[in-house]
């Protein structure tokens, strides 16, 4: 009789496994090919030469593909085959990755901007430049035709950036399924104790997928974009140039690949599961009483064992599911922290790498790379950190939400730290120093000419610089007066600068070489710092993304439970993942000191920004969203905190009457005012 009573021991390789292995996979696949996005965005950004804004736009289009169809997936989903429809979504993501690329193979070479194209001889011999003709500044006052203007944008291939756009809003709508159908499938079919610890293997293994695509981004983006098609020698720019382009198409080819396999799984997976380990007494009596019951805030009776029914009848009551998910304040109030607390957080990882190239001098590939293989590690930790205390110590809802909003709080100091680890602009002449090495007070467009090049007739427009043996960048090889070249393609040497002579900054000689000068070795030093603290922070943030989940699953009740991930989904990414993008890139463009020029005239992409405006306007609008975000999970930690005491109560209530002691009639009144409060949880009630 023991035997029959004990639950029969799980095989090894059971389904609700191989349906986790799965999950890991198809989480890793995802976020390897969703990182692998923003690792590109600074290189599609120059490929296209469009603002930060637009390319803000593009990277949101990503959720308005899943704003088109979560709310749909999420509530038919749950009554269909999930398993299939999640490895649909997969090949939809794949499809999406093919397309990105795409643009790539109808547009001609890479051009990049430059004044150096007619310089020099193919021997290396002394050669004539810019400063001593005549013809440069007219053509920054040519006004093209509307037909030349049309037939040089239909050459450039200037409006491919939409398959980018379609590309990644075909990846939104293919991952619509995976989150809200896959968790819910396996909450509903998992030991409510190994939920937890399901989730934060799920989720730890999402993680590396980053790590593998911020590492293949880094590797892209030291790749020319044309690579096989041009002879490199010819390049006069290299990786370190804001002007380089890497070749951002190749990692959408791998990662659809990726996608395509981690789709498959998916097709051979049954509809339903039996729970894990139910017995066969429980499997007929279905009675589920837990922590989820206690803390699903409606006013609701549970629902009768449902009928078979019809996409018709589900149709008709999907409204009033609707409402009554919405009727639960618990919710709402995780909603709104959570689509707040999103938006910072797709800010700051949209425009991470540009913010550590503009304010500390790294490269892009650089930058990519050290977020693969320090943030991203260090968040997989945290992940993993959170779900072991949550299992350790098995906590409820309450001790849920104490560990989130303390390892929020404790994140957001570490983020205000960030602020004071800084670094001085880079002296470019005529932008953020004068000709002599003051430092501007006001950025004018027209301190570009001084007395030293007032004779060159240089383009305002082109950005082509020169590092100077002062240590100061000038903005072309004719803005700082040089003379003479020797050398071709990236060693390349300008002589006779007079630009150079005119600074009071010691130099050796009037000389200087391609690209911008690096910064000073102070820079690193505090790089070195804000690196430390980004990755501490990130472990410590984290560690309250799986008991975030926890409390969102144990306040809903079963049957919305699909629907109710799939609206917070919706809700999240459409005001917490569109916007961010966006208006971070819209207030980062008015930072920028010095704009592209496009093959066909008009403001390209940025190429220098002023770092102190960039620092405030970047790292102010996270602060100010996170801070946000605070009060709402105080207002959810107070209401769990009432609920809590109030079930206390209930539960000591209810021990009394079961051991016989009963209630005395001077505190007869307390039982009904709980029933009252548990009949309308939402009212607040003094017991």
């Amino acid at each position: 009789m023991i035997m029959e009573q004990k639950t029969a021991r799980e095989p090894c390789c059971s389904k609700l496994k191989m349906f986790l292995a799965a999950m890991c996979f198809v989480f890793f696949a995802k976020a390897f090919q969703g990182s692998y996005m923003k690792s590109s965005i600074t290189q599609i950004e120059r490929r296209f030469d469009i603002p930060s804004s637009l390319i803000g736009f593009i990277d949101g289009s990503f959720e308005i593909g899943n704003l088109l169809v979560i709310a749909f997936v999420s509530y038919f989903g749950a009554k269909l085959h999930r398993p299939r429809l999640i490895g649909a979504g997969c090949l939809l993501m794949a499809m999406g990755s093919f397309i990105t690329a795409a643009p790539h193979f109808f547009q001609g070479l890479y051009k990049y901007e430059t004044t150096l194209s007619h310089l020099s001889a193919s021997n290396g011999t002394e050669s004539t430049l810019p400063c001593l003709t005549n013809g440069s500044l007219a053509q920054d006052h040519e006004i093209p035709t509307v037909e030349s203007q049309a037939e040089c944008e239909k050459a450039a291939s200037s409006s491919l950036w939409l398959f980018v756009f379609l590309g990644n809003m075909l990846r939104g709508v293919g991952e619509t399924p995976v989150m809200p159908l896959g968790l819910s499938y396996l909450d509903d079919f998992s030991r409510q104790e190994n939920t937890a610890f399901y989730l934060a293997l799920i989720q730890t293994v999402g993680i590396i997928g980053p790590m593998f695509g911020f590492m293949l981004g880094s590797f892209c983006a030291k790749l020319y974009v044309d690579i096989g098609a041009v002879n490199l020698d010819t390049i006069s720019i290299n990786h370190k140039d804001t002007r380089w382009v890497g070749a951002w198409w190749l990692g959408f080819l791998i990662t659809g690949g990726v996608m395509t396999l981690a789709g498959i799984p998916f097709w051979f997976l049954p509809k339903s599961l039996p729970k894990q380990g139910e017995t066969e007494t429980e499997k007929k009596s279905n009675v589920l009483e837990g922590e989820q019951d206690r803390f699903i805030d409606n006013n609701s009776t549970p629902p009768n064992k449902p009928a078979p029914v019809t996409m018709v009848a589900l149709a008709k009551d999907f409204l009033p599911s609707l409402k009554k998910l919405f009727s639960n304040k618990i919710y709402l109030l995780i909603m709104c922290a959570g689509f707040i607390q999103v938006n910072g957080f797709i800010g700051m990882i949209t425009f991470k790498p540009k913010f550590m190239e503009q304010a500390y001098g790294q490269s892009a590939s650089r930058a990519i790379f050290l977020i693969g293989i320090l943030n991203l590690p260090a968040v997989a930790l945290g992940i993993v950190a959170g779900g072991f205390i949550m299992k350790k110590f098995k906590l409820n809802v309450l001790g849920a939400a104490k560990i989130c909003i303390g390892a929020s709080v404790l994140a957001f100091t570490l983020l205000l730290i960030q602020y004071f680890l800084q670094c001085d602009n880079s002296q470019v002449a005529g932008l953020t120093v004068s000709y002599q090495g003051a430092p501007e007070v006001s950025y004018q467009k027209n301190t570009l000419i001084s007395q030293c090049n007032t004779g060159c007739s240089c383009s305002l427009k082109h950005w082509d610089p020169i590092c100077a043996s002062n240590g100061m960048t000038y903005a072309s090889p004719c803005l700082a007066g040089c003379q003479t070249s020797t050398g071709v393609g990236r060693e390349m040497v300008f002589h006779n600068c007079t630009c150079i002579g005119e600074s009071s900054l010691p130099y050796a000689n009037m000389s200087a070489v391609l690209g911008q000068c690096p910064r000073k070795n102070d820079c690193d030093y505090m790089f070195k710092f804000y690196m430390g603290v980004s990755v501490i922070g990130a472990f410590i943030s984290a560690c309250g993304a799986t008991p975030g989940y926890i409390i969102l699953l144990r306040t809903i009740t079963p049957e919305l439970k699909s629907l109710a991930l799939g609206m917070y989904m919706l809700v999240v990414r459409t005001l917490g993942g569109i916007p961010p993008p966006v208006y971070f890139g819209a207030l980062i463009d008015r930072t920028c000191l010095k704009w592209g020029t496009k093959q066909c005239g008009g403001r390209g992409a940025c190429r220098i920004y002023e770092t102190g405006a960039f620092r405030n306007s970047f790292l102010g609008l996270v602060y100010g969203l996170y801070a946000a975000s605070y009060l709402f999970w105080g207002v959810l930690y107070n209401r769990l905190s009432h609920l809590e005491k109030k079930l206390k109560l209930k539960d000591q209530l209810k021990a009394q009457e079961q051991d016989g002691s009963g209630v005395s009639n001077s505190n007869g009144n307390v039982p009904s005012a709980i029933v009252k409060c548990n009949e309308n949880p939402d009212q607040e009630t003094t017991i």
